[in-house]
């Protein structure tokens, strides 16, 4: 017995980035910690201009834990082909840390399950500072750019599977 396997994108799937005819993108970006999460947003967008995507509507929230929230507002509209949030929390010496990257990584998970938008995490859950500044754009990459490059690709998958 064999099976065939329907390829959703090329051979290059897991590197090329698919274009999206007319995309739509909202992205959430959390205010606290905005060194960071401003450098993961200009990611994102650096990311989005390359490629030629003009409809992005940014919008800006307290906290990550506002995030769910105002992502699931966007998702209702049904506009966008793809969310993005984008939050950073370092840990302090509270469980504080704890309490708000359960509540951002539950609300993401949430969102995906029932939704019909794709919502991508990108939020930085840090021991320290400089552990998020390496993920914004520092030694290590910048998250808000491989964000970004998630969305269009989950947006270019949802659409294969439209009804």
């Amino acid at each position: 017995m064999s099976s065939q396997l329907n390829k959703v994108q090329g051979d290059n799937a897991l590197h090329a980035l698919p274009h999206v005819d007319g995309l739509t993108v909202g992205i959430v970006c959390a205010e606290w910690n905005e060194k960071i999460t401003g450098a993961l947003l200009q990611g994102a967008l650096d990311l989005f201009a390359r490629e030629g995507y003009e409809d992005v509507t940014v919008a800006h929230v307290p906290g990550t834990v506002e995030l769910t929230f105002a992502a699931a507002q966007m998702a209702r509209t049904g506009r966008y082909d793809a969310i993005i949030m984008i939050g950073c929390v370092i840990r302090g010496g509270t469980p504080h840390f704890d309490y708000v990257c359960d509540n951002a990584t539950q609300g993401c998970a949430y969102l995906n399950a029932t939704q019909d938008v794709p919502i991508i995490f990108c939020v930085l859950t840090c021991d320290d500072e400089q552990q998020a500044l390496d993920r914004a754009g520092g030694t290590l990459c910048n998250k808000g750019t491989e964000a970004a490059e998630a969305a269009v690709k989950m947006a270019h998958f949802a659409r294969h599977f439209a009804h």
